[in-house]
């Protein structure tokens, strides 16, 4: 379970969110991108290499001091200096590229503050809750039924995944509230605060199985969709069958068999016929369980 975006955010905008969790976390937490001064990690590194290299100069010093020659000397130790300093320079610097993608993040992050929820937004069972949602969505959206347009594959584009958000938007609520609530009674309830804390767990309780009922009716569509799958592929398979028949007729007949033929080749239009029913009457239950994720 990953990010999760509102579809009203722009695709491009929702695709750089979800491709970014462990900097939104970050940014949640308070932390800004660098404008104009390095950050602290990159400075610490030229601390670090000038404070390494300062015995090698010194060394140097002291080799010519004593040296006959002490004008050259000290222009070979000038070159070095510089050639040190330039290559902690080039340590220092941080990838423009990085820089500019991570103000980016911090932009769009900023500008679609409460479009999109993380994964620490989430409880354990709530977690459980959204990965079984999103199992069902996706299986759904990536079937070949859907992308052959024997489902309403518009409607479901535009419907699942608002389903997904606002499953997610739910149980990030009921995940905050159940810890706001763990923490009340974990210090301890008054007796005169127990009448009121127990019509609050069933408020917790019946939000949950509300949430879990819109899943598992996702679940079903899913399971609808999934029938018509097989059926779908199995049909293309006897489909791609009947086109080699001539040539097992042709086989047959060439070989004074062809009267063994008829049954098996009745057979295969049998099967033919069943799956196409197979077929219809799953996507007929599948617009039947849609209709009622629509109520």
């Amino acid at each position: 379970m990953g990010v999760v975006v509102d579809p009203g955010v722009p695709p491009e905008v929702a695709g750089l969110l979800r491709a970014n969790a462990p900097l939104l976390s970050r940014i949640r937490s308070g932390w800004v991108p660098p404008a104009g001064e390095r950050p602290a990690r990159f400075r610490n590194v030229s601390s670090v290499a000038l404070l390494a290299a300062t015995p090698a100069v010194v060394a140097l010093m002291t080799v010519l001091l004593a040296w006959s020659h002490p004008g050259v000397g000290f222009m070979l130790l000038g070159a070095f200096v510089l050639v040190v300093l330039v290559k902690i320079a080039s340590m220092s610097e941080l990838p423009e590229e990085d820089l500019s993608r991570d103000r980016g993040v911090y932009e769009q992050a900023r500008l679609h503050q409460g479009r999109y929820l993380l994964p620490e937004d989430f409880d354990r069972d709530a977690a459980d809750v959204l990965t079984r949602a999103q199992g069902a969505i996706g299986s759904v959206l990536r079937s070949h039924v859907n992308a052959e347009g024997l489902l309403d594959d518009a409607r479901n584009a535009a419907m699942l995944p608002g389903q997904e958000w606002e499953i997610a938007r739910l149980l990030a609520k009921l995940s905050a509230l159940r810890a706001e609530h763990r923490d009340l009674v974990s210090r301890g309830i008054a007796p005169e605060v127990a009448a009121v804390i127990e019509p609050l767990d069933r408020a917790l309780a019946t939000s949950e199985a509300a949430m879990i009922a819109r899943v598992e009716a996702l679940e079903r569509y899913a399971g609808h969709v999934a029938e018509a799958e097989r059926a779908f592929h199995a049909r293309g398979q006897i489909e791609e069958l009947r086109t080699r028949l001539p040539r097992y007729e042709e086989l047959l007949a060439e070989s004074g068999a062809d009267a063994l033929a008829v049954p098996e080749i009745d057979r295969l239009a049998e099967v033919a016929d069943h799956l196409e029913r197979v077929l219809r009457r799953s996507v007929r239950s599948a617009h039947e369980a849609f209709r009622y994720l629509e109520s």
